[in-house]
């Protein structure tokens, strides 16, 4: 299926018009011609069935035939937090995040996160890493993209989510319980907020803060995973347990 996203005050009376990137990938790309049917999503979530009528290397004009109003993309919603990894490892956990269910990405850094972002470039990160969610969404078939918030400090992902019913923070040191103990002993929550470390892990300073703000340690077992690894394992189990998958 071709879906392609548009921002909803381009659609009226029962036309839209796609220009930008999306309108170079529909035609110089794809090379979809007038007749060709594709498929829109907005920002709610919606989706639309609509013809081409219309094509130039700049702007696309298409006709709407049917408005689908938005599913669910899961029965729970999962927050991930992200300490700042190596290089490009986020546009990596973004992407496959984005195909895994995620609901919420926020990048912090932590006493040992490598990468050091000054504000411009912050901003910057973050932006790609919206148009990474939003690409992985149109590609899997998910109805509502994920949001990307601003990168913080540690000490902000743990204040920002102190009302959460479940918070785990995922820490290879942890020796006597694993996310097996805690899903069986837990009921089904439909919201979830998970920490995952930098290539150094946490520091034991920062689990004392994580456990003193609510935050459960977990293992994920007996191997140790790499940060943009242990994310996609972790949503993968959440969302079999207690989601839609399987």
């Amino acid at each position: 299926m071709r879906r392609f996203f548009l921002e909803k005050n381009r659609i009226g009376k029962g036309r839209a018009i796609l220009n930008g990137n999306e309108a170079r990938h529909i035609a110089k790309v794809l090379r979809l011609g007038v007749g060709d049917t594709l498929y829109l999503l907005d920002e709610d979530g919606c989706e639309y069935q609509a013809v081409i009528t219309f094509k130039s290397y700049k702007i696309v004009e298409v006709e709407i035939l049917k408005k689908n109003h938005p599913k669910e993309d899961s029965s729970i919603t999962v927050a991930l937090g992200q300490s700042l990894p190596k290089a490009q490892k986020m546009d990596y956990i973004v992407q496959k995040a984005t195909e895994l269910g995620v609901s919420t990405i926020i990048p912090f850094f932590s006493t040992r996160s490598v990468s050091s972002l000054d504000g411009e470039r912050s901003q910057r990160k973050r932006i790609r890493w919206q148009k990474i969610a939003l690409e992985a969404t149109k590609q899997c078939g998910r109805v509502f993209v994920p949001h990307i918030e601003a990168i913080v400090s540690f000490k902000e992902v743990l204040e920002k989510w102190n009302d959460n019913p479940l918070k785990i923070i995922l820490w290879e040191d942890e020796k006597s319980i694993t996310l097996k103990d805690v899903l069986k002993k837990t009921q089904p929550s439909s919201t979830i907020i998970f920490l995952v470390g930098p290539e150094g892990g946490f520091t034991p300073d920062e689990v004392k803060m994580a456990r003193h703000a609510g935050f459960q340690t977990v293992s994920l077992g007996r191997y140790t995973l790499r940060t943009e690894t242990a994310g996609m394992y972790m949503l993968s189990i959440l969302h079999y347990e207690w989601g839609d998958l399987g």
